[in-house]
């Protein structure tokens, strides 16, 4: 068995964060998302990855996952030049894939507990594919699968005016050796792309065995920002906090639901959880509140947060108001200015949002 991850994608809708980051490697409860789903991967028992890249963010997703070492895994790059679709990122991945069955697990995807369960149904059947799908309450939004009376896939719809179900395709697929024949004989579709649905309609036309796991926990596609906060405060509540025994904690209230990383400092501030501290972090005079994620050698004094994310070797000081809600990427700096005359002043990137109060 082996395994590819999809990791090429701009993230467009993540804007302004991702002009300077791939999507994958922002973190979820201080953890990118990418490593998240090797984690996964490994904790199934696959060893051997391909991680598909992308031109403008392969070299950066290269210098942070490395060779897989750290993870007991062995990870070969596959460069998909332009963005040509799902079912292309698996066309030019043959040579590393082989005649292996696999699980195509798509990089920015976030998935509660993990695919061992998946891999063990589909080693031990004779299935030629099997899709991993849940229940969604918009269904119009999503591809959507319709399962015929033995729980086989008989088709996929690409958000249908009017769903034949409520079971949306996640980004985590299975497939054997007849993959080959199907992303070979598809076309492009109305957009240019070889699309994984496209390939997989195609072995259920062809007659293969296609079936689906339906996953009864949660699921996020970590494409907005909305979504990013979504998940930070999902895992949160999941993490086993621990505190490092060389942090320093002084005048400090810290709850029980909070993890402090190695080397942070907690002065005169109160932590409340679930919540995650990063290393060589300074938190002083301030309150971060649950669902807050704060990455390593930030410092925050003076200032009311939660439910955020800030990013590494960011700097917010003295702010009257409390931030909410609030993605803030790496090397800001957020402070206030009490000089008079007293304006706000501000560098805003492409596709920013602020939001005032």
């Amino acid at each position: 068995m082996k395994a590819l991850i999809l990791s090429g994608g701009k993230g467009t809708r993540l804007y302004p964060l991702t002009y300077t980051r791939a999507k994958q490697l922002i973190p979820v409860a201080n953890k990118p998302v990418l490593f998240r789903v090797i984690e996964a991967i490994r904790e199934a028992g696959v060893t051997d990855i391909g991680i598909v890249i992308g031109t403008n963010t392969g070299e950066e997703i290269k210098d942070a996952v490395g060779n897989g070492l750290r993870w007991g895994a062995n990870i070969e790059y596959i460069l998909q030049e332009s963005p040509d679709g799902l079912a292309h990122a698996v066309k030019i991945s043959q040579d590393f894939l082989g005649d292996d069955r696999f699980v195509m697990f798509l990089g920015d995807n976030v998935i509660q507990g993990g695919i061992s369960g998946l891999i063990s149904d589909f080693a031990s059947s004779d299935w030629n594919s099997q899709i991993v799908l849940t229940a969604v309450e918009n269904p119009s939004a999503y591809g959507v699968a319709k399962l015929r009376d033995d729980n086989s896939i008989e088709k996929l719809i690409e958000k249908p005016k009017d769903p034949p179900s409520n079971l949306a395709l996640v980004g985590i697929y299975m497939f054997d050796e007849t993959i080959w024949d199907a992303v070979h004989a598809i076309q492009p579709s109305a957009r240019g792309e070889l699309e994984i649905t496209d390939a997989i309609q195609w072995l259920i036309e062809a007659g293969h065995r296609v079936y689906p796991h339906v996953h009864t926990g949660w699921w996020i596609d970590t494409g907005k920002p909305t979504d990013m906060l979504e998940a930070n405060s999902l895992v949160l509540d999941e993490l086993v906090p621990t505190i490092s025994p060389d942090a320093d904690i002084k005048n400090s209230e810290v709850d029980s639901r909070v993890t402090i990383e190695r080397g942070a400092k907690v002065i005169n501030s109160i932590i409340r959880g679930p919540a995650i501290i990063g290393e060589d972090t300074v938190i002083e005079n301030s309150y971060v509140g649950p669902f807050s994620s704060i990455y390593h050698h930030v410092t925050i004094q003076n200032c009311e947060i939660e439910r955020s994310i800030i990013l590494e070797r960011s700097m917010i000081t003295d702010i009257d108001v409390r931030l909410q809600d609030t993605i803030i990427g790496r090397y800001a700096s957020i402070r206030r200015n009490w000089k008079k005359p007293r304006a706000l002043k501000m560098n805003l990137g492409d596709y920013s949002n602020l939001w005032l109060d």
